[in-house]
C-alpha cells in the first residue's frame, strides 16, 4: 500500500500516498498536527484494520466504552470506499478542541452504507496531541405541544374549515 492512496483521499481531489498522508500517524505514531488530520488517520486505520490506532487516539476517559471485538469485527467486514470531510470548526495548531463533520462511505453485508458524523476533538497539552473525544452531533430539540386550538379558531391544517368542523371532529 505504500504507494497508493491514502485510503481518506479517495474521494477528493487532493490525492496523496498513504506514506505521505496517515501512515505517519498511524505506523510511526507521529502526533496528528490537526484534529482533520487525525481524524482521517482514524478512518485510514479502519481501512487498514489498525485498532490498536483507534484505542491509542481515543481520549482516555472514553477507553472503557472502547469494544475493540465489534470494532475490529466492522473494520475487517466492511468494504471501505471513501472519506468526506464536511467541515471543520478550530482543531488547528493552537486550538485546544476541534469539530470534524464527515461522511464514511462503506459496503457492508452487501449494502452501500454512509456513516455521517460530528466528532469531537480536544488537544492534551501533556501529551502534545490530539484526541477522538466523542461524537458531538447536534442534539435535536425536544417537540414541544402548542396550545389547543379553540373549537372557531381557523383549522390548523390550513382547510380554511372551523377546527370544530375539520380535525377537531376526531379530537
Amino acid at each position: 500500500m505504500a504507494e497508493d492512496n491514502c485510503p481518506c483521499r479517495v474521494m477528493t481531489k487532493d490525492a496523496r500516498s498513504y506514506k505521505d498522508c496517515c501512515q505517519p500517524y498511524i505506523l510511526d505514531h507521529k502526533s496528528a498536527p490537526t484534529a482533520e488530520a487525525l481524524m482521517r488517520s482514524r478512518y485510514s486505520a479502519f481501512t487498514v484494520g489498525d485498532i490498536d490506532h483507534l484505542s491509542q487516539t481515543l481520549a482516555p476517559e472514553a477507553r472503557h466504552d472502547f469494544d475493540r471485538k465489534a470494532i475490529t469485527h466492522w473494520a475487517n467486514q466492511s468494504q471501505w470506499l471513501g472519506l468526506e470531510i464536511i467541515a471543520t470548526e478550530q482543531g488547528q495548531v493552537g486550538d485546544q478542541i476541534g469539530y470534524v463533520e464527515f461522511i464514511a462511505h462503506f459496503i457492508n453485508d452487501g449494502q452501500r452504507m454512509a456513516h455521517r458524523e460530528r466528532s469531537l476533538f480536544r488537544f492534551d497539552d501533556a501529551e502534545k496531541c490530539w484526541f477522538f473525544v466523542e461524537e458531538a452531533n447536534r442534539k435535536t430539540q425536544p417537540v414541544v405541544k402548542g396550545p389547543q386550538p379553540g373549537r372557531n379558531d381557523p383549522c390548523s391544517c390550513g382547510s380554511g374549515k372551523k377546527y370544530k368542523k375539520c380535525c377537531g371532529i376526531a379530537a
